[in-house]
């Protein structure tokens, strides 16, 4: 069995009498797709900015390789690793979709956002920025603005722009969210792909998409996890057709 690469014990983020996470304890393992699903409300956003570091905890630990890193800032857990998409896209619309890759590869070098010239210049920024790209299905749509792209192809850039900084942990916050069937397919199929290269925590409300993407499935409800295991197990406990599933189980 792999080794656990992000371990939470006892997570508590309180937002005045809400509980949004309520003692939540989460292990990841190197390689896997781990999903949290959960109600609207759940707390499932709210987990996910705790772990990338854009919220900080009341209470609990986070360790990731064997680190606590539960005081850490957002910027200091990406220099470890970390990184993040968002359940609103968050591009640079005026830029091409290269452009925005390049950006990516740029800020994981270290470098300063020289933006007319590093990044549009810089063989050694574009020429891996086209390789991610490719990988996600974008390598035609390379020279086309942002702005320009159709939904799913700015998630799908999203995604790139993610990958471009060679993280050892991907966030992903509902990576289909409004997208067509076809558009839909396309994701989960290159997410996909990645099953047993990139680690990965998927926060989805798709359960066609995550029930094909999982390897293992944490529920997410008044921000508590009532139940964690294997797709198969998650969609055969009782508490969780009740709480969740219901019908779509």
């Amino acid at each position: 069995m792999a080794e656990s690469i992000l371990a939470v014990q006892a997570l508590r983020k309180s937002f005045g009498a809400l509980a949004a996470t309520d003692g939540v304890d989460l292990d990841l393992r190197e390689g896997e797709t781990h999903a949290i699903i959960g109600p609207n409300g759940a707390g499932k956003t709210t987990l996910i900015g705790q772990l990338a570091g854009n919220l900080r905890p009341d209470s609990g630990s986070i360790r990731f390789a064997g680190e606590d890193i539960t005081h850490l800032s957002a910027p200091q857990r990406a220099r470890r690793g970390f990184a993040r998409s968002f359940q609103i896209t968050s591009i640079y619309r005026d830029f091409t979709a290269l452009d925005n890759v390049a950006l990516a590869v740029q800020a994981h070098a270290g470098h300063s956002f020289r933006f007319w010239r590093a990044a549009r210049e810089e063989r050694a920024l574009r020429d891996p920025a086209r390789v991610v790209l490719e990988e996600v299905g974008l390598g035609a749509r390379a020279d086309v603005l942002a702005a320009n792209l159709a939904h799913g192809e700015q998630r799908q850039l999203e995604v790139a722009m993610a990958l471009a900084t060679r993280p050892r942990l991907l966030l992903l916050d509902e990576p289909v969210a409004g997208m067509g069937l076809e558009e839909s397919e396309r994701m989960v199929q290159f997410l996909s792909g990645l099953k047993g290269r990139q680690t990965i925590i998927l926060v989805e409300h798709d359960m066609d998409a995550v029930f094909t993407l999982a390897d293992r499935i944490s529920v997410l409800v008044y921000g508590r996890i009532i139940a964690s295991g294997a797709p198969e197990e998650v969609r055969a406990n009782a508490e969780v057709r009740r709480a969740y599933l219901g019908e779509e189980a």
